[in-house]
């Protein structure tokens, strides 16, 4: 606003005149007569208002000959102002039709050749008719007169107020404006100049206004002006606080700046490293680095990044971290691996009794990684009960392969972020912890142990399981993505082994990704082998003890094992012998006499009391009581079925705290026995006049499981026929209605269990003979397998044809003698 507002000198031979931008006689109202032909004067970017003295730099041909011809005559020119900026030639079709009528006060020839004249608008004009257009267009006119309310009016009064008010807020808020505008504003009385004078100054399009010229109500034009004023000062407001902004920060940076200054000439003379240094150093070790190229770039453009950010902002210890995490990855560096299979064999069973399936698997993997050099790790995942050393494994492969071990505990883990990373613009970001591991091993290439996998949850924050996917793809953790590295890392070289004590738990999608080698529990005799070779040294060493002052008889560790654990590993048993290795250790510190070679007796006298009992095979003397097996999470067990008949109406109970599955067993397996009771010489009335209780003792430990079936029914049909059971039997398999004999899981633990127990003859389905072929032969001493398919195969081997020792009179009640009692 204001842009034309001169109070200008012109300089020639005659003495200096002062050009006013308000014509008085416009603010006396005085009339002019005013020709009806005039030349027109096209105008570019400006339109002349009624009253407004403008300076006009005439250079066309046209122009200047029509502006001579009329300075000569009664100087008045119309003024109109062109639609086409940029037309050197305008028409009458590109001048817009109405315009003002202006008088030429002074010209003034530059030495360019052009002219400068100063005009004055006096009314508004309307072209009637174009009478000429050579030399210069020439018009005959239709003059407009000016049409405002009275200005005493409270609208008029109001109007005029506001664009005074407004016009003094541009003033305040653009200081290009020269102060004298303030002295023209008040000097101005009447509202029809006020309004061409602002007008002509706004800082709006030729086009807008051209809308205001054209306006014929004043009152409405007025309107108009002070819309497009309030949008002026709206700019400018926003100009004003932009500008204030910018030049506190630049304020605030200059500080910045000269204190940094100040604290690098400190930091030098004291000799402490600046972020320069810093910089150089990332640098420095970035060219020692092997990461792939669009690593690189992406390092030296944070570096990059870093140097232009102030070393106080909080952006620049994030920047630098991000940047040591990079240096500090081990991009592209592995280790060699040991290729020496007879080695990695002796060091895997030294560390580690039995486990042969993990063991051939690992040399498995070293000897094609040692004939095919890229070949991608593969995906282990060790599934078996606690303490059976999955986890310690890791350790021992590690070190048969000469690599690397890191181990990350997967255990209540319930957020993605855990594995993928937050990304930078989070407070307190880091990598995932598979990249911090990465870190942590030094090296792209190490055994890394995933322990508790089954054990991962989900929540609100993402499920960790799904992330694992990525991870443990072959197909896709070459391009490893953490939100906050931003870049693929390549985790395709390292070996995972994963740890789990359930299957069910895991992600279906995980668990197909994964090897599984399942670990079964230990036997006695592999415990008491890894006590001798493994727990009872590192006791010794752990309790400062030799070999000398410590002996431990195989009877003594098999006494620890029967009497004072029950669990599938070697923890328990490890606590145990630390104990007794302890009390001995006391013993020798107070130079007291004691037994170097611990037995039976010591054991007893050292822990006290026996904590578990083992179930023997216990006698046939009684009918309906039969020998299965089960397993458990500590191993297998022998457990005990028992029947019972009572006179009644044929009411079934099962006892005993037994799932539903092992009740269903059980009510197929009574099914089964009276759909073959004609074959087995029972009367089928009996069923109805005897009601039947089977238990299952220690009825204080839940019980599950199909395996029993058979055991039921050879129990069932013990008790209706009163027939003995064959001596040191046990059975386990799944009875169907039809007879079947089906297949069952945990067979190495439970015929272990079965030889602890005295047993001399086991009953399993056929189906299960090579679950047997995959045990050892040691373990099946003694033992002798009966392979069955159907419940009368298990009837021929389990019943004999005497029958017990005073048995129940079990015979039916004739109904019709009872009715006629």
């Amino acid at each position: 606003m204001f842009r034309d507002f001169i109070a200008s000198e012109l300089e020639g031979e005659e003495q200096e005149e002062f050009i006013q931008m308000i014509n008085p006689e416009e603010e006396q109202g005085s009339e002019e007569e005013i020709p009806k032909e005039l030349g027109v004067l096209p105008l570019k970017n400006t339109v002349l208002f009624p009253g407004v003295i403008i300076p006009i730099t005439v250079g066309r041909k046209k122009s200047t000959r029509l502006v001579k011809t009329a300075y000569k005559g009664d100087r008045y020119i119309g003024v109109l102002a062109q639609k086409n900026q940029n037309d050197e030639d305008p028409r009458v079709s590109d001048i817009y039709q109405l315009g003002t009528v202006a008088k030429i006060v002074k010209t003034l020839m530059l030495p360019d050749g052009n002219m400068t004249i100063i005009i004055q608008g006096k009314k508004r004009f309307e072209i009637d008719e174009v009478l000429a257009e050579d030399p210069y267009l020439t018009v005959r006119v239709k003059q407009l007169d000016e049409n405002y309310r009275n200005p005493r009016k409270k609208e008029n009064k109001a109007l005029i107020q506001s664009l005074k008010e407004a016009a003094g807020k541009i003033l305040k808020l653009n200081p290009d404006i020269p102060q004298e505008a303030q002295m023209a504003l008040d000097n101005i009385h009447t509202p029809g100049f006020l309004v061409h004078f602002l007008s002509s100054n706004l800082n709006v399009e030729v086009a807008d206004k051209q809308k205001l010229l054209e306006e014929n109500d004043g009152f409405r034009r007025g309107t108009m002006l002070l819309e497009y004023m309030l949008k002026e000062i709206q700019m400018l407001e926003l100009k004003f606080e932009i500008q204030k902004k910018v030049h506190t920060d630049i304020d605030q940076q200059q500080r910045d700046y000269f204190l940094r200054q100040q604290m690098k000439v400190l930091q030098d003379e004291l000799g402490y490293d600046g972020p320069d240094k810093e910089i150089a150093e990332l640098r420095e070790k970035a060219e020692k680095k092997k990461w792939p190229k669009q690593v690189k770039l992406k390092f030296l453009k944070e570096v990059d990044k870093i140097e232009r950010i102030n070393p106080a902002a909080a952006e620049y210890p994030v920047a630098m971290n991000y940047a040591d995490v990079m240096l500090e990855l081990p991009w592209g560096e592995v280790t060699v691996d040991n290729f020496d299979l007879k080695k990695a064999q002796k060091i895997l069973d030294a560390d580690h009794y039995g486990l042969e399936k993990v063991k051939n698997r690992i040399l498995e993997y070293l000897a094609v990684l040692k004939l095919k050099d890229d070949l991608k790790g593969p995906i282990l995942c060790l599934y078996g009960p606690p303490g059976v050393g999955k986890t310690s494994l890791g350790k021992s492969v590690a070190r048969a392969l000469n690599r690397n071990y890191v181990k990350m505990s997967l255990g209540g883990l319930h957020d993605e972020a855990e594995i993928r990373g937050h990304r930078k613009t989070y407070v307190g970001a880091m990598p995932g912890r598979i990249i911090q591991n990465i870190r942590k091993a030094k090296s792209s290439n190490p055994v890394f142990i995933l322990d508790e996998i089954d054990k991962v949850s989900s929540d609100f924050r993402g499920d960790p399981a799904s992330a694992l996917l990525e991870v443990l793809d072959p197909e896709q953790n070459h391009s490893f993505n953490d939100n906050y590295l931003e870049v693929d890392y390549d985790l395709s070289k390292v070996l995972f082994i994963a740890t789990a004590n359930r299957l069910d738990t895991i992600h279906p999608a995980l668990r197909d990704r994964m090897e599984i080698i399942e670990i079964n529990g230990y036997t006695q005799e592999e415990k008491v082998q890894i006590a001798k070779k493994h727990l009872v040294p590192r006791q010794r060493r752990e309790h400062g003890l030799n070999s000398k002052q410590i002996r431990f008889t195989d009877a003594a560790l098999r006494k620890i094992i029967d009497g004072y654990t029950r669990e599938s590993g070697v923890r328990n048993l490890e606590r145990n012998i630390g104990t007794v290795t302890r009390n001995i250790a006391k013993s020798v510190a107070l130079e007291e006499e004691y037994k170097k070679s611990l037995g039976e007796k010591e054991i007893t006298s050292i822990l006290g009391a026996e904590k578990f009992d083992s179930e023997m095979y216990q006698n046939n003397k009684l009918a309906g009581v039969v020998t299965g097996l089960a397993w458990t999470q500590v191993g297998g067990e022998i457990l005990f079925i028992e029947s019972s008949l009572s006179r009644g109406k044929g009411k079934l109970t099962i006892s005993g705290q037994l799932g539903d599955v092992m009740k269903e067993s059980a009510m197929a397996a009574l099914s089964c026995l009276k759909a073959n009771a004609d074959s087995l010489g029972i009367d089928y009335r009996v069923f109805n006049q005897y009601d039947l209780h089977i238990h299952v003792p220690a009825g204080a430990v839940p019980k599950d499981g199909p395996s029993a079936g058979i055991t039921i029914f050879t129990s069932l049909a013990s008790i209706f026929t009163q027939r003995k059971v064959k001596p040191f039997l046990a059975m386990t398999g799944e009875i169907t209605l039809r007879g079947k004999v089906l297949p069952v899981g945990g067979i190495k633990e439970k015929l272990l269990a079965a030889r602890r127990a005295g047993i001399k003859e086991v009953i399993l389905s056929v189906k299960n003979r090579r679950d047997v072929e995959e045990i050892e032969e040691k373990y099946l001493e003694k033992l002798h397998i009966r392979y069955v398919e159907s419940v009368t195969d298990v009837l021929e081997v389990a019943l004999l044809k005497s029958k017990v020792p005073h048995p129940l009179q079990i015979e039916p009640i004739d109904e019709n003698k009872l009715k006629i009692i």
